[in-house]
């Protein structure tokens, strides 16, 4: 039979060997995670910070340039409160695409085409 102080000494060792299995688990959990980006990223093209900055200005330009002001642009669904006072239940871009050229427009600006084999 196995006294208090056993017991109490096998409770503080599974204790131990728990904490420790954690932090095998959490550190294969991080490689795990690592493994997946580097395999989602492996075929990507790299590019240096330079380069991403680049794009990044890019699509501010074209984001800049788009007309937010023309209320064309947009659908906007009005309603009246109890109070008589008119807001804006929704709204929605309805001209994406002019956004989506504007932004294209800059970021092809940075880059030269490739010219690929014809099959």
């Amino acid at each position: 039979m196995k006294t208090k102080e056993d017991l109490e000494h096998q409770i503080a060792m599974l204790e131990d060997a728990l904490r420790s299995g954690k932090a095998n688990v959490l550190g294969y959990e991080d490689d795990l995670a690592t493994a997946k980006k580097k395999l989602e990223d492996i075929n990507k093209p790299e590019i240096t910070p330079l380069q991403f900055d680049l794009i990044q200005e890019a699509i501010e330009r074209g984001v800049e340039e788009y007309d937010f002001s023309d209320t064309s642009n947009f659908d906007i669904d009005y309603g009246i409160d109890y109070d008589g006072k008119v807001h804006c239940e929704s709204h929605e871009i309805n001209c994406s695409y002019s956004l989506i050229e504007m932004i294209t427009k800059e970021v092809h600006k940075l880059f030269k085409e490739a010219e690929c084999p014809t099959e």
